[in-house]
């Protein structure tokens, strides 16, 4: 089976393509400029530099949010319109468990966080279940708690329940380091750069044993999953709040005087 893998859900953009057991070819990127300029491009290099031909691909899987409006935006309408072309389904990867499956066979818990601004972060908490009777040994992404969008506090304490050593990884390791000291009572240590951000062959990986399971969808229905609303669509709401408090109010009091000049 083999798996384009796309990955713009934050800063770092990420193009993978995986067969089988085999990663051919991944090409990431953190640095100063926008998914809009990076990741088609990227896309092009890969499939120039391992002559791949997309009619071959069986699935693409996409890191289909939580994380930055734009970059999932991005991803997904690069995905979709692949998708729509090529006849291929979608495998929409929880950008959380993602980042979570690229700590494959730990034995501590593990924590992404995706800085969500306003003191939040897209987290979860997940640990691997190793089978006991395969050999070699093989291990099995359990879901503790779902992403979500939760403030610091909120998952910190999560974290310090379970009573087990946590590793935390993504792009809120540096924001909220220094809050970690003060918040857990629990052993914890931050995953490495080569394991900190998104990384789309971890999507592709994942998004194989999803696909396996039965889990994907047609490009048509493919959307990305937000979590939350957008800053401009909360500012939007709650302007429309306020005008309809302030609406109630006129109803409530006395007719307004007409203008006069």
């Amino acid at each position: 089976m083999k798996i384009l893998a796309l990955d713009s859900s934050g800063m770092t953009a990420s193009v993978a393509v995986v067969e089988d057991d085999r990663l051919t070819a991944e090409y990431s990127i953190n640095y100063k400029k926008t998914h809009s300029q990076t990741l088609v491009p990227m896309l092009d290099a890969v499939r120039n530099m391992t002559e791949l031909d997309l009619t071959e691909v069986d699935a693409i899987a996409i890191a289909a949010g939580p994380g930055s409006f734009t970059g999932l935006r991005i991803g997904s309408a690069t995905a979709k319109g692949l998708g729509l072309a090529l006849g291929k389904p979608i495998i929409p990867v929880p950008t959380v468990d993602g980042l979570a499956y690229q700590m494959y066979g730990t034995d501590k818990l593990i924590c992404p966080i995706m800085d969500a601004r306003r003191n939040q972060v897209y987290t979860g908490l997940y640990e691997f279940q190793k089978d006991k009777k395969s050999s070699p040994a093989s291990y099995t992404l359990h879901v503790l708690k779902e992403q979500c969008a939760v403030p610091i506090e909120e998952i910190a304490e999560c974290c310090n329940s379970y009573s087990r050593e946590v590793i935390f990884l993504g792009d809120g390791v540096p924001v909220f380091a220094k809050r970690f000291a003060t918040l857990l009572r629990i052993p914890y240590s931050f995953a490495p750069a080569h394991r900190r951000l998104q990384s789309a062959a971890a999507v592709g990986v994942y998004g194989g044993i999803l696909f396996r399971q039965g889990i994907y969808e047609s490009a048509a229905e493919h959307r990305p999953d937000y979590l939350r609303l957008s800053q401009a669509e909360r500012e939007r709401l709650e302007k429309e709040k306020h005008q309809r408090l302030a609406d109630s109010h006129v109803g409530a009091g006395d007719e307004i005087p007409a203008c006069h000049e």
